[in-house]
């Protein structure tokens, strides 16, 4: 189990949850966008999401400002999480509209919040799990979105991001990225903005 438990953190990595809650929404919401529109739309939270970030992070080690892809040391935090701020507010003008894709507008508010929240604590020495961060954040989103579409299938994928929670919370136990108090800290920055953003669009 000590050998499969990192693989979570890897697996449900920040960098990778925008995607996942993206392709959640598009799928149970399938019915309301053509494939093209799909298509389109995921690949431009990709690139700016997932492509650009890991290439700035490149950018980064190569100049010693971090050392991990984790980003374990606080200090190191503050450049890549201002990044991801402006990457969302990117998204949610120019491709997430509202008036296209509210639930999703929001879920990326919500995930902006929770990063100037995570840059904020960041500044004053606090280390939060920005995994999780990420994760409970998209299961607030997909229980949201449960309770909006009323799909019975979506009832199973809740379970599974609830199970997920503690998963990564073991895997970053597991690997001493972080302590308890950093697990609730990253767990609350993850749920009460995207709580605070559901009350627009549920």
């Amino acid at each position: 189990m000590k050998k499969i438990l990192p693989i979570f953190s890897y697996v449900f990595h920040p960098l990778f949850i925008s995607m996942y809650a993206s392709m959640f929404y598009l799928f149970f919401k399938g019915d309301a966008f053509v494939n093209e529109e799909k298509i389109f739309i995921l690949f431009q939270i990709l690139i700016i999401t997932v492509f650009v970030p890991m290439l700035f992070f490149l950018l980064l080690r190569s100049t010693g400002n971090v050392d991990s892809i984790m980003i374990n040391e606080t200090s190191q935090r503050k450049i890549p999480l201002v990044l991801h701020c402006f990457l969302i507010i990117l998204l949610v003008k120019r491709s997430v509209v509202i008036m296209r894709y509210p639930e999703l507008h929001f879920f990326f508010l919500g995930a902006l919040f929770s990063t100037i929240i995570a840059l904020i604590l960041s500044f004053c020495k606090i280390k939060a799990s920005l995994h999780m961060i990420a994760i409970s954040g998209l299961t607030i989103f997909a229980i949201g979105l449960y309770r909006h579409l009323q799909v019975p299938n979506m009832m199973y994928w809740v379970a599974f991001f609830i199970l997920m929670n503690g998963f990564v919370a073991s895997s970053r136990l597991e690997m001493n990225a972080h302590t308890n108090k950093e697990l609730v800290i990253g767990l609350l920055i993850g749920i009460i903005p995207q709580l605070m953003f559901a009350f627009f669009w549920l």
